[in-house]
């Protein structure tokens, strides 16, 4: 009645990890034939596979690991060492952030607790002031702001008078000596 339904397909396929396995030991081989130096980046990329593929994939770790060996090349690790390796890098740094995380909390707490006291002070600030002691000091602001005012005005005054009288005076000066000067010189009658 129901047709069968297709079978199900395993992700990655079978045939392609294979596929990627050839490709490993071809490259292995070629590296071998060439005398090049064996890392886990160079069969990557001469297989053209992830090096994560390498490390994941027990066939292709141990092929790399073998191939690396007999080589005989003290320089470079075997994918296990490297694998530990970078787990420990791993573990070192998860441990170096858990130790900051700590740090960071110790911090936030301290902060958290200099905020509440500062709210806290402009809390009791705020209470020790009541409405009537606020209006009164606005008004007194209010009223030295005025008198202020009113002192400039009053100083600015006799400043201003005593400007003019001098201007009046040199006017008066020169009006004088003016007047001398043609008292003295009667110069020719007319």
């Amino acid at each position: 009645m129901f047709p069968n339904p297709a079978p199900r397909r395993l992700w990655p396929p079978a045939g392609k990890t294979e596929a990627a396995l050839e490709r490993v030991h071809q490259a292995i081989a070629r590296l071998r034939r060439e005398k090049a130096q064996f890392s886990v980046a160079a069969v990557a990329r001469r297989a053209d596979v992830s090096r994560t593929f390498l490390y994941d994939n027990v066939e292709a770790r141990a092929a790399v690991s073998t191939a690396m060996t007999q080589a005989g090349d003290l320089q470079s690790c075997t994918l296990a060492e490297h694998h530990d390796e970078r787990e420990a890098t791993w573990r070192e740094r998860a441990l170096n952030a858990e130790d900051a995380l700590k740090v960071a909390h110790t911090e936030i707490l301290a902060q958290r607790i200099r905020i509440d006291e500062l709210i806290g002070q402009i809390c009791d600030l705020r209470a020790e002031w009541t409405e009537e002691a606020i209006q009164r000091i606005t008004a007194e602001n209010t009223n030295l702001k005025q008198r202020v005012r009113q002192l400039t005005t009053d100083t600015r005054t006799p400043a201003e008078r005593l400007k003019a009288t001098r201007s009046n005076l040199r006017f008066q000066d020169r009006h004088v000596a003016d007047l001398e000067a043609r008292i003295t010189d009667p110069g020719p009658a007319t």
